[in-house]
């Protein structure tokens, strides 16, 4: 069963569990243990993902009128966030300028901070598009802040999952700002993000679809088809894998498959509390050294290009790892992966339709095997995916930190009322 309008998500979830085993212990456990056990929250989020796709892909089609106002004439475009949403505007920086045909860039929360104008292209006017969870981050206030003192000839989108966020409420009624808060089911309550992730992907690929919103609406339905039967068909699949002895993994994608990469890398280290090491990298970028780090205790996973010319690269590259018998295995993602890319111990996690989507699409698929298998490790590890750090170390939101601004050498410092993420 295939999620969609015309079935119900509690009909969708049954099904699942007819199929999957493992899905049917997690979830059919009382509410009370799945809190206790700590995954109650970071599961639910993971498999809503394909319900909220198509809810997010709703509510941005009808902001098309005011969208196209913020893209008209701009000279270039500037995607940014802090950790995780930086990550998503990396998922989306190439279809966007290609579709758009202004210079794009994904530029961190924090470079925006610590070198304000210098960062940016210079050409004017350009959009700065701001993506956050839960818009309290140091960044994404003190960065917004900086830009709109120093230049009023950039415009800014702000795409949020908090509409009570600061982010959201302080710049709200700003001429210079469109703020975009999605529904509220997408502000993870997880201390990771995961379907935050997905939907401001989601959100910020419409960008690229502003005159074809049909066209848009019918992609995100066929994505949420995809990840549906992804996790009906290897949900069981990724939680065995990431059972397997190893302590490193190592994400490879090409274009904005690399953007998924550099954030299911992110999944894995949080999600254990940095008991698996991880690395992501380019196909082509693993030669130049980082293939030192793929020892026998590491697993490879493969966002594997639908491109012809892209995916011949990239079955170079795994063959190479194969012939040097580098690593512990890989798990590929991809459509009609292969055989001769595979080791006999090798994992296809097969995404019939991914390439009809395109790479440009892919990235939400990829990371959704990032967080499975994050996920799962968490569990393995004996730890509580819900709140991993059990330190500390890390939380929902960075917590407050000092901002020092250019020019007159003053500081501030925002406050967190929540403590801490993205």
């Amino acid at each position: 069963m295939t999620f969609s309008r015309t079935v119900p998500f509690s009909d969708w979830l049954r099904d699942i569990c007819e199929r999957q085993p493992e899905a049917a212990r997690l979830l059919g456990a009382p509410e009370e243990e799945q809190h206790r056990r700590g995954y109650f929250h970071t599961l639910h989020e993971i498999f809503q993902q394909p319900s909220s796709w198509i809810h997010t892909a709703e509510q941005m089609s009808l902001l098309a009128p005011d969208l196209q106002s913020c893209v008209a004439g701009i000279r270039n475009l500037v995607l940014t966030g802090s950790g995780s949403s930086e990550y998503a505007g990396d998922c989306v920086r190439l279809a966007l300028q290609k579709q758009l045909s202004v210079n794009t860039l994904a530029i961190g929360g924090g470079v925006l901070l610590t070198h304000g104008l210098n960062a940016l292209p210079v050409e004017r006017p350009g959009l700065v598009v701001s993506l956050a969870r839960s818009g309290d981050s140091p960044e994404s206030v003190g960065a917004l802040t900086l830009l709109l003192d120093l230049d009023p000839e950039l415009r800014h989108l702000v795409l949020t999952c908090n509409a009570s966020g600061k982010l959201a409420t302080s710049f709200s009624g700003h001429s210079d700002v469109r703020v975009v808060a999605l529904d509220d089911g997408t502000n993870d309550r997880s201390l990771v993000m995961t379907s935050s992730f997905t939907n401001l992907v989601i959100a910020a690929q419409f960008l690229s679809f502003l005159k074809r919103p049909d066209i848009y609406q019918s992609r995100c339905q066929q994505l949420s088809g995809i990840v549906s039967k992804l996790l009906q068909g290897h949900f069981g699949t990724l939680a065995q894998a990431a059972t397997l002895n190893f302590q490193r993994a190592v994400f490879l994608g090409t274009g904005t498959r690399f953007g998924a990469a550099r954030e299911a890398a992110l999944k894995m280290l949080e999600m254990t509390a940095g008991k698996v090491g991880t690395m992501s990298e380019t196909y082509l970028g693993l030669r130049h050294g980082p293939m030192s780090y793929v020892h026998p205790d590491t697993i490879v996973i493969c966002f594997l290009s639908s491109d012809p010319t892209v995916r011949a690269y990239e079955s170079d590259l795994m063959r190479e790892l194969d012939q040097k018998n580098l690593g512990l295995l890989k798990i590929v993602v991809g459509e009609d992966v292969p055989a001769d890319v595979l080791r006999d111990n090798d994992v296809v996690i097969d995404c019939p339709g991914l390439a009809q989507t395109g790479d440009d699409s892919a990235p939400v698929i990829d990371v959704v095997v990032g967080q499975l298998l994050g996920f799962f490790r968490s569990m393995h590890e004996g730890l509580r995916p819900d709140s991993p750090s059990e330190s500390g170390v890390i939380n929902r939101v960075v917590q407050s930190f000092t901002l020092h601004f250019p020019g007159d050498g003053s500081s501030a410092r925002i406050d967190n009322p929540q403590g801490d993420g993205n």
